[in-house]
């Protein structure tokens, strides 16, 4: 049964006639620059940091507990740090710039990515990232939150908005060099 949709000859006639003296609009493609420029070749010191901050998941114990709400959405606000910020970070008002995606990984992969993560952040100076761990069994929902607790350069952390991911992943406020300037 192929349905065809087709006009009869006068529709068509009519179309034509109606069209008649129009011209075809050009496409422009409009290219937007890169915010960052793209690195092509690596220096031998930048592949060392690298590895170093893919083995930063010394920061990261299973045995340790930190002390998280268990009421309401995830959250974590480190001592010291403006509660102000994490309102925000509940609100949606920062926009991550690095998302990190944990579907399918391990835990020990897991913790060095988030470790590798944070390095980037700081690295790159990104104040706002996204970790998505998905619901799935749980582990990684449940393992993430503690592991963030206990990086020393993790300000805060929040559920993402829905936009973001909701209860499935996690917006983090990492702190940088660029601090003093927000």
């Amino acid at each position: 049964m192929n349905k065809k949709f087709s006009l009869p000859p006068s529709e068509i006639e009519l179309f034509q006639e109606m069209i008649k003296g129009t011209k075809k609009l050009p496409q422009d493609k409009i290219l937007h620059s890169p915010k960052r420029k793209k690195v092509t070749h690596y220096t031998v010191e930048r592949l060392q940091q690298e590895q170093v901050d893919a083995s930063s998941s010394y920061y990261f114990s299973d045995e340790f507990q930190p002390n998280l709400a268990t009421e309401g959405p995830m959250r974590y606000l480190r001592e010291g740090a403006n509660a102000y910020e994490l309102k925000k970070l509940r609100r949606g008002d920062y926009t991550p710039e690095f998302f990190l995606d944990l579907h399918g990984l391990t835990q020990l992969i897991a913790k060095q990515e988030i470790g590798a993560l944070i390095a980037a952040c700081r690295r790159e100076h990104v104040y706002c990232a996204c970790i998505m761990h998905g619901h799935g069994k749980h582990i990684l929902k449940q393992q993430t939150p503690l592991w963030l607790a206990q990086h020393p350069d993790v300000i805060a952390f929040h559920q993402a908005p829905k936009e973001w991911g909701g209860d499935a992943a996690l917006l983090v406020l990492v702190e940088n060099d660029d601090l003093a300037r927000r």
